[in-house]
Formats: C-alpha cells, sequence, structure tokens
C-alpha cells in the first residue's frame, strides 16, 4: 500500500503512465494561430460533449470562470452567486479586479441558491443600483461538502435568466461528480447554461487545464480576453492531450471515488471525536469536529499516520477522494481514524 494517503484534494493527483504516454506523443502545433491539432481536437471533443458550439482550453479554473465573467458583464455591473462560491471567495477578488463589477450575494443551501431568491434580487432599472448582468451557479458546490444541485431548479433557473434576458455561468470545476450521480445527459444539462468552465484536473486526474464552453461568438470573444489575462499558449498539446485523456478515459470511474467517500463518511461517523459529517454527495468529506479548537491537532495527528487532510474553516476538515486513492487506502485511513479519540 502507497503512504501517504493524501486526501487533502482531487488536485494532487498524478498524471498515469497511459496518461503520460498520450501527452508525450501528442501531435502539437501554435495555438495562439488556432494550428494545434491535440488542443483542437480537445475543445471539439468538449463542446460536442455538453452541445455547446464552442470551447476554449485554459489554464485554470479561475481564469475559464473570469475569462467567462469579464465577456459576459460590463464595468459597473453586478454579478449573483452564493456567498460561498468559488467565483467570489476564491478567486482573489478578481470580479472586482478583472471587471470592475460588484457581487450580490445569496446564502442558499450548502451553496445552492433556487431561482425565487435569485429572481428578487435581480435590480430593477434604477440609477442607484447596480445592473445585474450574470447569474453564476456552482455544481458540485466546494464549500457545501461536494452537494449537487436538483437538475430541476437549475432548469428553473435558467427559464427566469432567459426571460430576464440574464446570460447564466456555470463554474463546473466538478461537474463531472453531479453528472456521474444525477445521471442527467450532459447535452440536456449544457443546453441550460450560457457558458460552462469544466476542471480537467480535479477528478479527472489531468495535470493541468480547464476549458470554457459557450457559442461561437462567445468563445470568440473569451479567446481575446484569454490573449489579454496572458493565457495565449503555444505548442499547448502536450497539455491538452492529458485533458482529452482524461475526458474519454476516467469520467466513468468517478463513482468509485464516490463509494470511497461514503465509505469515510459511514466511518467517522461512528467517532467520537466527530460531531458529524456533512452529507456525503459526490468525492468530498467534511468533517464537523466535537470540540473545533482540537482541529489543528487532529490534523496533524492525522499527518503523523500518513493520512493527509486541510482544514475547512473553524472546527472543520476536509477529505477528498481521486483516483490516487484505492481501497487498501481507505481501509487504512478507517482504521487510522478509529485510533484517533
Amino acid at each position: 500500500m502507497k503512504l501517504p494517503v493524501d486526501l487533502r484534494s482531487d488536485t494532487v493527483t498524478q498524471p498515469t503512465a497511459a496518461m503520460r504516454d498520450t501527452m508525450f506523443s501528442a501531435p502539437v502545433g501554435d495555438d495562439v494561430f488556432h494550428e494545434d491539432p491535440t488542443v483542437n481536437e480537445l475543445q471539439q471533443f468538449a463542446a460536442d460533449y455538453f452541445g455547446k458550439e464552442a470551447a476554449l482550453f485554459c489554464a485554470s479554473g479561475t481564469q475559464t470562470n473570469q475569462i467567462a465573467i469579464n465577456v459576459h458583464v460590463q464595468p459597473g455591473g453586478e454579478v449573483i452567486c452564493h456567498e460561498d462560491s468559488h467565483i467570489y471567495k476564491y478567486e482573489g477578488g478578481g470580479i472586482a479586479k478583472n471587471s470592475g463589477a460588484s457581487v450580490r450575494l445569496l446564502t442558499g443551501n450548502r451553496g445552492r441558491i433556487t431561482a425565487s431568491e435569485i429572481e428578487q434580487w435581480i435590480m430593477p432599472d434604477d440609477v442607484h443600483f447596480p445592473v445585474t448582468q450574470l447569474v453564476s451557479l456552482e455544481d458540485t458546490f466546494n464549500r457545501g461538502g461536494g452537494s449537487i444541485y436538483d437538475f430541476a431548479e437549475i432548469e428553473r433557473i435558467s427559464a427566469l435568466a432567459k426571460r430576464m434576458n440574464l446570460p447564466l455561468h456555470l463554474d463546473g470545476a466538478r461537474l463531472f461528480n453531479a453528472l456521474a450521480v444525477n445521471n442527467i445527459d450532459p447535452k440536456r444539462y449544457g443546453a441550460a447554461f450560457d457558458s460552462i468552465s469544466i476542471c480537467l484536473s480535479k477528478g479527472l486526474g489531468a495535470p493541468v487545464g480547464s476549458l470554457l464552453l459557450g457559442k461561437t461568438d462567445f468563445i470568440h470573444r473569451a479567446r481575446r480576453v484569454r490573449k489579454v489575462y496572458g493565457g495565449g499558449m503555444r505548442q499547448a498539446g502536450f497539455l491538452a492531450a492529458a485533458g482529452l485523456y482524461a475526458l474519454k478515459h476516467n469520467v466513468e470511474r468517478l463513482k468509485t471515488d464516490h463509494e470511497h467517500a461514503r465509505l469515510l463518511e459511514q466511518g467517522l461517523l461512528n467517532c467520537k471525536w466527530v460531531k458529524t459529517v456533512i452529507p456525503v454527495e459526490t468525492n468530498i468529506v467534511v468533517i464537523v469536529l466535537q470540540q473545533p479548537e482540537q482541529r489543528d491537532e487532529l490534523i496533524q495527528r492525522l499527518a503523523d499516520e500518513q493520512v493527509r487532510t486541510v482544514s475547512f474553516g473553524p472546527g472543520m476538515i476536509r477529505m477528498v477522494t481521486h483516483l490516487d486513492i484505492d481501497s487498501d487506502q481507505i481501509d487504512y485511513v478507517l482504521t487510522t481514524i478509529k485510533k484517533l479519540v
């Protein structure tokens, strides 16, 4: 069994031997000239997968999200999102810095906001208020412990956005985890949104990269913003090849990560030092401690036993399962957590 067991994030995965071989043998060209065949193939594959017209390969999910916001929103506009959404909380103030926009933060339920909540905060045409210009959702929701939207609610939000002539963006960093549970056809899911960001370097296991999906004109404008953000890459096909491999080979296996997460949830609920576990829906396990002040001590004690975790706010610890975690490692973690008192 391989130690340590790294449960800090699904971003810590290493490319498999098959993925590395695919990367090293990838045909490449200058992507700024639209001449990298592997980047082009990846973009077309992802666009077709979700029934979108076009896609743009970028360095990170933060970059794809911030590009999308910049295309959708004019300075002085407002973005409606959840108060714990990644675009607001973990992207360095990019909405304000990059796009000169304000945010309307909604409370929601474990990161999920509803059409009725959104509708009451769409600003009227009044010079005292910023103009509502974008609604952004996140699925799965990181701070909600990998929570998944009810797709019927997404469709209600989409209908509202269309009625109000507002674009709807999705931060789908872990979208494939959601689809592995709700079994919604990706094209049907994609039709609900004007733009979608998907991450290749989380559960799918690529070393780097995200994709922005949308209509051809939207992606044309997004490519210009990517250039301004310094995101134009040359022979990027070596990286795109890893993402293409991930989309073709690592989607179905996400269900294994979810099974592992549920096993951890069951084991943790039987530990005296655990108050509760946020209900596990995908691959994220958030532990709420009986004694919040012990958080850092418990993280260190787990690390001493070769189990790596991270803090997730006051009195909370996060574990994330991924493709580099096997059943033997899960068994080891379950044995280890029982020893902690």
